[in-house]
């Protein structure tokens, strides 16, 4: 298993900084999600690790050897790696084995030994039956393992995932989850995957990064970044919830003439993140009008305004009509640093 460790890491293009700064730890077996909107500088990031870029700034080491600074660096091939791309980027002139024993056969290794490390990697991603099969017929979710299994023959230590499920269904995503937690587990090795998807995050991550325009916004659990959000940017795009102003009297946090449970530090007026699941409805409560309802399937997914004008959203058991009055209770909330 392999530590890596990015310090005061930066990378300009020309005049742009595409990551500015960036300092954080991925222990050694850690699944670290880097998550963020498109432009934000996670892939970036990644081809840092990789070795597919040079740093303008910083240090990127593993196991505390410096692999790369703004004077040079290890090339990708010689840092124990694999990446799986979001393309794939399978040979379709290959049969699945074809591919897989691509890095092994550039390596020299002799035909028994490729033959067996290919078969383990393919049964590790459940495709031990198609090594024989031509990529060409295999199906989003299929091709994405090959490129999996592709990644694990040479044993590595660290593996790199480029947005992988971008390019499928959500039915195949799902299983995809599932394929790579069951990676995890086997192979204790050190994960790094890019997404914007922040369920794919939350799903399969046991540490989140959440970056904004070249800079980490927050480190954390994915259990931390849901519930203690450091800034709005975090509130804002990890999670469904709403940013609503609230007011302190006698260190009680009132909204909308009602006390709620806040969690967090308080001053005289307050931002609130307000998640759905909190919200629900009561006889006597916050006075709230039906702004817009939708069908979610287990519940409706309601837009309240509240008396201040701000917009919280709530999952409900049943539709209300649009104009209509209610009251809701709010039963937690958390109290957004400035």
């Amino acid at each position: 298993m392999t530590t890596i460790s990015l310090q005061g890491l930066g990378k300009t293009f020309g005049d742009a900084a595409a990551v500015r700064d960036v300092s954080f730890d991925l222990p050694a077996g850690s699944f670290t999600a880097l998550l963020g909107p498109s432009g934000c500088g996670k892939t970036t990031l990644l081809r840092l690790i990789a070795g597919f870029e040079q740093p303008s700034a910083g240090t990127v080491s593993f196991d505390g050897v410096i692999l790369a600074d703004a004077k040079g660096m290890v090339p990708p091939e010689r840092r124990n790696l694999g990446i799986v791309f979001q393309s794939y980027a399978l040979w379709p002139h290959m049969d699945v084995a074809a591919n897989v024993a691509y890095p092994l056969r550039s390596r020299g290794m002799p035909r028994p030994e490729i033959d067996q490390a290919v078969l383990r990697a393919l049964t590790m991603v459940s495709l031990g039956d198609y090594a024989a099969r031509g990529v060409d017929g295999l199906s989003g979710g299929q091709r994405q393992r090959v490129a999996l299994a592709r990644c694990l023959v040479t044993g590595t230590n660290v593996i790199l995932l480029d947005e992988p499920l971008a390019n499928l269904d959500v039915h195949l995503r799902a299983a995809m989850l599932d394929v790579f937690a069951d990676i995890h587990r086997k192979t204790g090795a050190t994960i790094v995957f890019v997404t914007h998807d922040q369920s794919e995050a939350l799903a399969l991550a046991d540490r989140i990064v959440v970056l904004d325009r070249g800079q980490v916004q927050q480190v954390g659990t994915p259990q931390q970044i849901y519930a203690q959000p450091v800034n709005a940017m975090v509130a804002n795009f990890v999670g469904r919830g709403s940013l609503v102003r609230a007011t302190v009297e006698n260190g009680t946090v009132m909204l909308g003439g009602r006390v709620v449970a806040a969690r967090g530090i308080a001053a005289r007026s307050v931002t609130l993140l307000v998640r759905p699941e909190a919200v629900r409805l009561v006889d006597a409560g916050i006075e709230v009008s039906v702004r817009r309802t939708r069908y979610a399937g287990a519940h409706y997914e309601t837009w309240l305004t509240l008396p201040s004008g701000d917009t919280i959203t709530a999952d409900l058991p049943c539709r209300l009509e649009i104009g209509a009055k209610a009251q809701v209770a709010v039963d937690d909330a958390w109290i957004v640093p400035a």
